[in-house]
């Protein structure tokens, strides 16, 4: 079965600037550990600029890893958590991005 490298940017802040509270990224991490056994955290901030609607946004994020199994089952749950996160961080827009990998 192929895998995939499942990478998620979560925000630190909300959209007014007020920080994120500290339980919804450990819940974000409980709930990957228990789907996939494993979740790795770059804890270390990362900063992006994006544009929505004529609005700048800027972002200090960080990052959630999974390798895992790609499959129609995996896609669907990183799809609904997706929606999961939008509301749980009030956020206009989640990044998950998947690529494919080969572990030696």
């Amino acid at each position: 079965m192929p895998l995939e490298r499942y990478e998620i940017l979560l925000p630190l802040n909300y959209n007014d600037g007020a920080s994120i509270e500290p339980e919804k990224f450990q819940q974000t991490r409980r709930e990957l550990v228990k789907k996939f056994g494993a979740v790795t955290m770059d804890t270390q901030p990362m900063s992006g600029v994006w544009i929505h609607e004529g609005r700048e946004y800027n972002d200090e994020m960080i990052r959630f890893i999974i390798d895992t199994e790609s499959t129609p089952d995996t896609d669907r749950f990183f799809s609904e958590l997706k929606n999961r996160l939008k509301e749980r961080f009030q956020q206009i827009e989640i990044w998950i991005t998947a690529t494919p990998i080969r572990i030696f």
